[in-house]
């Protein structure tokens, strides 16, 4: 079977893991700063730029296997889709 993949799809996928990992994070009452410290990293650019989606940032496995330990969440909760990760980025602004 040859399956085909829409580059669009791909953005939108890695870009729903991204928002589930602001929203849990911010649930936690995290700064991006905190969580790229507890997950090893030194500076805030991976998690920032994977949570906005920026220059093509994103998180990989390991990634998200340390933020879901940090989170205390199962790595599957990134994948969900919830009103908040489906909204734009001006409404989830004023979700918080």
């Amino acid at each position: 079977m040859n399956a085909e993949f829409c580059e669009d799809e791909i953005k939108e996928f890695q870009r729903l893991i991204g928002r589930n990992v602001a929203r849990l994070r911010q649930e936690r009452g995290m700064s991006q700063l905190e969580l790229s410290l507890a997950i090893g990293n030194k500076s805030v650019s991976l998690v920032a730029g994977a949570e906005a989606g920026y220059n093509n940032i994103r998180f990989n496995t390991e990634h998200l296997y340390k933020i879901s330990k940090v989170l205390g969440v199962e790595v599957g909760e990134f994948f969900t889709k919830t009103p908040y990760s489906l909204a734009s980025a001006s409404v989830r602004a004023k979700i918080g």
